[in-house]
């Protein structure tokens, strides 16, 4: 026999409205009106003594050389009472369009979206710098332009060591 309150509906409506409420990963709502099929963020990965700020990102769409590209940027884990800051810095052959610091507000999530345009294909890095009281975080977000893979070493020959063992040389840059 099941005996219904009015206090047991309540906690039975309570746990089903939790459950149809969207939730990132990490436990926290989700964005409404977030672009569908928008591709995934990217958590950067973090050191035991970094800022406590965690950064995710996403580069949007296939970067292309002298046509501007989206990076969304995306902070969490902001608690001193000043906030934090953001520098950004671009890798040389990658440009940055707009501000190139910022402040967080403590206490939220917060999102920027910034653009970058590469004057040449390959790989290039924009480089975030956060800081939060006296701590400091430094990630590289990594922006292909093009298809051009990494250049191959070149090509190198094994010798082999009067003590026997192998050695593979290489020629100096």
């Amino acid at each position: 026999m099941t005996i219904r309150t009015p206090s047991t509906i309540a906690l039975a409506w309570l746990a089903l409205a939790t459950l149809a409420a969207p939730a990132l990963a990490d436990g926290a709502p989700g964005v409404r009106g977030a672009r569908q099929g928008a591709a995934p963020m990217t958590t950067a990965a973090r050191k035991p003594n970094d800022s406590g700020v965690k950064l995710q990102y996403r580069v949007d769409g296939t970067p292309q050389a002298g046509k501007p590209t989206a990076v969304v940027l995306q902070f969490d884990g902001v608690t001193h009472p000043d906030g934090a800051t953001v520098r950004l810095s671009p890798d040389a052959g990658l440009t940055l369009s707009g501000s190139d610091t910022f402040t967080l507000p403590a206490g939220t999530r917060s999102s920027v979206t910034v653009t970058v345009v590469s004057d040449r294909e390959g790989l290039a890095y924009l480089n975030v710098f956060i800081a939060q009281g006296g701590a400091r975080s430094a990630i590289s977000i990594p922006v292909q332009t093009g298809a051009v893979a990494p250049a191959a070493k070149p090509a190198s020959e094994i010798k082999s060591a009067p003590a026997g063992e192998n050695i593979i040389s290489l020629p100096a840059k």
